[in-house]
């Protein structure tokens, strides 16, 4: 018991440092305009706190959820500051095109930093470039709309993609689904919680079967809600989906205390997908969908997400079947050991109280 309780003490101290990680999205957002007279108009948006973390400023007020007027035009400086060095307007060629005198204003819980570029004497296409929050950390992005208008294209720069041609014809319907497939694929390995929540349905799993049909209901369900919520037929608040996605993790792993019968627990998983699908499209949504392919984008990140459980699935349940084998040692078929079980219920346990407390109170 001694090395299943320091096993349950490591498991805890490295989720107090992974829980605040749990579905966050680091993104801003960009709107860039070509003019006729060749000069390329510059909005980007930026959360408060992210502003204050970036420039070092005192902007934004947790408690109300908004930045200060006041202090926003006290502390432009640093943050225009900021923005400027990490944007450049461009010719094809990179010779820069000249910038005029940026402005940055209050927007409820962010800023909106502008700026004007004179690119008359660049020949060729325009290129945008930006490392907003890119510097500090690699899986921000920065969702830009290519002109004026909702119905504006949209192009979506992250670490590895940092640049847009403005005059460039709009993405090929190929490099969307790319685009939205690993965008799927990554919001499910970066989404702690839905990780949290697919490893303890399956804890207690031994057989195919039961799995399958856990993946299938999970699948089904949050593909409804997913698409839903995304076309804005039915939209949930996400201070309510958020600690309900938290909630459904405590109840799973709970659960695994008191049965070990997963045969019928497609159905739990199928009530609260659809629960994990308004939590996807919260996160499509702060992504964009493009105008032009809004279904194919749509189809790609769900397919995504299915790719990315199907893999956790995958490693996770082979990993317990294995751990069974290794550790029976007087049986001849070998059982799942219940304090394996139960101590990564209580990880999960203390994981989904975290997040549904701090969704709750602080969010």
């Amino acid at each position: 018991m001694r090395s299943w309780r320091a096993l349950l003490s490591g498991l805890i101290a490295l989720a107090t440092m992974v829980a605040a990680q749990g579905h966050q999205v680091n993104l801003s957002t960009a709107r860039v305009m070509l003019d006729g007279d060749h000069s390329v108009s510059v909005e980007v948006g930026l959360k408060g706190s992210d502003a204050d973390r970036l420039a070092g400023t005192r902007i934004f007020d947790v408690k109300r959820d908004q930045v200060d007027p006041a202090l926003v035009e006290a502390s432009a400086a640093p943050i225009i500051a900021y923005v400027t060095a990490h944007i450049a307007v461009t010719g094809a060629d990179g010779r820069a095109c000249v910038q005029g005198a940026a402005t940055l204003l209050p927007d409820g819980d962010g800023v909106i930093f502008r700026n004007r570029f004179s690119c008359r004497d660049v020949g060729g296409d325009i290129v945008y470039r930006s490392t907003v929050l890119i510097d500090t950390d690699p899986a921000a992005r920065q969702v830009v709309l290519i002109g004026e208008g909702d119905s504006a294209p949209q192009a979506l720069l992250d670490a590895i993609t940092t640049t847009v041609t403005l005059s460039a014809p709009a993405p090929s319907l190929l490099s969307t689904v790319e685009r939205y497939l690993v965008t799927g694929i990554e919001h499910i390995f970066l989404g702690y919680d839905h990780i949290a929540f697919l490893v303890a349905v399956v804890l207690w799993a031994r057989r195919l079967a039961p799995v399958i049909k856990i993946v299938t209901a999970f699948t089904v369900a949050h593909s409804i809600t997913l698409s839903l919520a995304t076309l804005n037929v039915v939209v949930v608040p996400n201070t309510i989906v958020e600690p309900a996605i938290a909630a459904s993790i405590v109840y799973v792993a709970m659960e695994n205390f008191f049965t070990r019968n997963i045969d019928r627990r497609w159905r739990i998983t199928f009530a609260f997908g659809l629960v994990h699908g308004f939590g996807f499209a919260g996160a499509l949504r702060e992504v964009g969908l493009p105008t032009n392919a809004v279904v194919t984008a749509l189809a790609a990140f769900n397919v995504g997400v299915e790719i990315g459980q199907v893999a956790i699935v995958s490693i996770v349940v082979p990993a317990l079947i294995v751990l069974d084998r290794l550790i029976a040692v007087e049986s001849a078929k070998p059982a799942r050991a219940s304090t394996l079980v139960y101590a990564l219920s209580a990880l999960i346990t203390v994981l989904g109280g975290y997040w549904f407390f701090s969704r709750v109170f602080y969010t």
